[in-house]
């Protein structure tokens, strides 16, 4: 494989897995955060015992996704460096906003939720929570300002072959960036949801006997879990529809590839829910098609064509010269459904769930197979985020800034296939090391139980005591 092959299998795979934790800690971080919430309003020991149990699964979550974007950091200076040449006058600042202001306001306040339960005011203690999840979603909102430029560049000029920012407001109120921005957030909440009544679903089916108080917050916390499913779902499905309207204007390439359309639509547009493309001949082989739904998708209105790559491709010549600007056609189109597909589904399980869970005929907890559909849930919004940042990215191709600057132009031109194959070993290594790390240690944590955490609580307390308070010297 060529360098820049390697250099983007490195950057996908830094990418996805740094991803995988990303949502996960600020999905989970809410809901702990909700679980405090509601024992200083309630004042009921069990929610304290709630926020406390899952507390120790954000912070697993949170220590990886650290590790792992330090990784991702270092990828760009290694690999990347000529693009960081081009963009790094634009990039700069969002990204030190987020190192300096963001990411040093969630460690912080992490630090001291941490380590001062039962030292401070159950008032200032869950304050400390909540700015930690303000400052996950400003690290996220920094870290889509610079992701955004890369997709819909705005507030900029070129000057000496580089891009040199003009209009940092520009940057920051660009619609691409708060489209992003929310939707990445609501599928952060999805996963939090999603993740802790999946992992409630799989203690209540693995652990026949447990006693009443870990049954009674197992149950709690998946009802928490639905509710915040729901939430995160209809933001998920509202925001993803917004994006994808943009992208009609902003990336049409894009917008076309996950539709399969090698040719213009024709007006009204029909939506194809299902297809398969042979790229080399640049045709569809076949396709399900609902009439009139893409123009309704698009346009909000039963009419309206839309452009097929065949067309774009053709524009993008005349206008950038000579070139492939087709992307992977048939991976957009799929993960797109994937993604969009899960976001349905957990609309459905979420309701369903907070249905089958109500007071007057809670049957969810006791009928297996209901059991076995939450917690297989548990690995949906992995699967659906995932999916996101391949239509993101790939959707890009041949452009690392759209429009701008090509992949091709953007490797750094000191380093060798040798070096980049190795670090791509290496790297991959390292993710199987801390993702079996990170499993190990959940499961763990499951296994004890919530019980367990309350156990070693106080065994902590005792050994805080100072030996000479009882008077023996």
């Amino acid at each position: 494989m060529d360098i820049v092959t390697l250099a983007r299998i490195q950057f996908a795979m830094t990418t996805v897995f740094h991803y995988f934790f990303v949502p996960f800690s600020i999905g989970t971080g809410l809901i702990v955060a909700i679980m405090e919430t509601m024992y200083v309003i309630k004042k009921q020991d069990i929610y304290l015992k709630m926020a406390k149990f899952w507390a120790s699964i954000f912070l697993l979550s949170f220590a990886v996704g650290v590790v792992t974007g330090l990784i991702q950091e270092f990828q760009f200076g290694m690999n990347w460096s000529d693009y960081s040449r081009f963009v790094g006058d634009i990039f700069g600042a969002p990204l030190a906003v987020e190192a300096l202001l963001a990411f040093f306001l969630e460690s912080t306040f992490i630090g001291l939720w941490l380590f001062t339960w039962n030292k401070v005011s159950p008032k200032l203690h869950v304050t400390f929570i909540w700015l930690v999840v303000f400052g996950t979603f400003m690290s996220a909102f920094w870290i889509l300002v610079a992701n955004a430029f890369m997709q819909h560049p705005v507030g900029y000029t070129i000057n000496n072959g580089r891009a040199e920012m003009t209009d940092f407001v520009a940057l920051i109120t660009s619609h691409q960036v708060w489209y992003e921005f929310t939707h990445v957030i609501s599928g952060a909440i999805i996963m939090g949801g999603t993740v802790i009544a999946g992992m409630a679903g799989i203690q209540l089916l693995r652990q026949k006997t447990m006693s009443e108080i870990t049954r009674d917050i197992y149950k709690k916390s998946m009802r928490i879990g639905f509710i915040v499913a729901l939430v995160g779902s209809l933001g998920v499905l509202g925001t993803g529809d917004l994006q994808m309207k943009a992208l009609v204007e902003d990336q049409p390439m894009k917008f076309a590839a996950t539709e399969g359309l090698y040719e213009d639509s024709g007006d009204p547009a029909a939506w194809t829910v299902i297809a398969w493309m042979n790229t080399h001949e640049r045709e569809r082989v076949f396709g399900i098609e609902i009439p009139y739904m893409l123009s309704i998708l698009s346009y909000n209105k039963p009419s309206g064509y839309v452009k097929g790559m065949n067309t774009i491709e053709a524009e993008l010549v005349e206008e950038h010269g000579e070139g492939n600007y087709f992307p992977p056609v048939n991976t957009l189109f799929w993960t797109f459904r994937i993604m969009a597909g899960i976001g349905m589904l957990t609309l459905l399980v979420s309701s369903a769930g907070l249905f089958f869970t109500r007071k007057k005929k809670p049957i969810l907890y006791e009928k297996r197979w209901m059991l076995w559909v939450v917690s297989l849930m548990t690995i949906t919004p992995f699967i659906a985020n995932t999916s996101g940042w391949l239509v993101t990215e790939l959707g890009r191709f041949p452009w690392t800034v759209y429009g701008l600057f090509k992949i091709e132009d953007s490797v750094s031109p000191n380093v060798s296939a040798t070096s980049l194959l190795i670090s791509n070993i290496t790297y991959f290594t390292l993710f199987l090391v801390l993702g079996g790390v990170m499993i190990y240690f959940v499961n763990r944590q499951l296994h004890k139980g919530p019980e367990h955490a309350e156990e070693l609580e106080a065994i902590e307390n005792q050994a805080a005591k100072d030996p000479f308070d009882g008077g023996g010297y």
